[in-house]
């Protein structure tokens, strides 16, 4: 992998409209959405009645913080993923990188570097203006600060999360390579199986819920371990990253094995 590999990839990915688009849908949307919550919660905290998410405020504040946001923009960033290489596959742009660089695996090596960079800049910028401006919207009502214990952990998780997950819809997308086929596995993937899955009753079932892949991930976000979580914080990450490194050897190997 060169340095001319990795402008070429830049250039290609920030070439294609959709990708900025989606970008910006990731951000807007993480960050819209978690301020309405934070102003919605802080506007009714006085009114009568039962309210979980005071009580969430002081026992997982990330859970409150970046759940509504993160839980739609995470959408945004895994179509971003998949649009990233399935565009090329779409326009018939793939054949040109490939007679460009015969050696296929750099080629996909460089993709993929240039674009969890990009994910980790945006991921970054997103994930601290929800922290900053929703605990400033809350500040009157409950103080949450970093140095809560477990807080900055889940913080920086949020970040990883959301890093390896553009990776993770990358490689379903080189994997499936149709854009529309590869988001709607991305989409049941995040929203459809997990819920699913939680609705079969027994130990087993709840063992393999825990294992999924956005499952696991997301408990490197939360402040504090929950009860019926499988697995530690760090342990769902390292999972999540396990299920992110198959998929991109899988998609690797298929790219070597496949026309284009």
């Amino acid at each position: 992998m060169t340095a001319g590999l990795l402008r070429a990839e830049w250039t290609k990915i920030r070439s294609v409209q959709s990708t900025l688009w989606s970008l910006l849908a990731f951000m807007v949307l993480a960050i819209g959405f978690s301020t309405l919550i934070a102003t919605v919660i802080s506007a009714d905290w006085n009114k009568p009645g039962n309210h979980p998410n005071h009580i969430m405020l002081h026992t997982d504040p990330t859970a409150v913080l970046f759940g509504a946001g993160f839980g739609i923009g995470q959408l945004a960033m895994g179509v971003l993923g998949v649009i990233v290489i399935t565009s090329e596959y779409t326009t018939g742009a793939i054949r040109s990188s490939l007679l460009a660089v015969p050696r296929r695996l750099p080629m996909l090596a460089a993709k993929a570097v240039v674009f969890d960079v990009l994910d980790l800049v945006a991921s970054v910028i997103t994930v601290l203006v929800v922290f900053f401006v929703s605990t400033a919207i809350l500040r009157s009502r409950v103080s949450i600060t970093l140095s809560q214990p477990g807080m900055t952990r889940a913080v920086i998780g949020a970040i990883l999360y959301l890093t390896v997950l553009g990776l993770f819809a990358l490689a379903i997308g080189g994997l499936i390579r149709n854009t529309i086929g590869a988001i709607a596995t991305v989409i049941a993937l995040i929203l459809v199986v997990p819920p699913l899955i939680s609705l079969i009753p027994g130990t087993i079932a709840n063992h393999v819920h825990g294992y999924l892949p956005t499952v696991a991930g997301e408990l490197v976000a939360q402040t504090a371990q929950q009860r019926g979580d499988v697995l530690s914080p760090w342990q769902g990450f390292g999972v999540f990253c396990a299920w992110t490194a198959v998929l991109l050897a899988a998609c690797a190997w298929l790219l070597v094995r496949r026309d284009a």
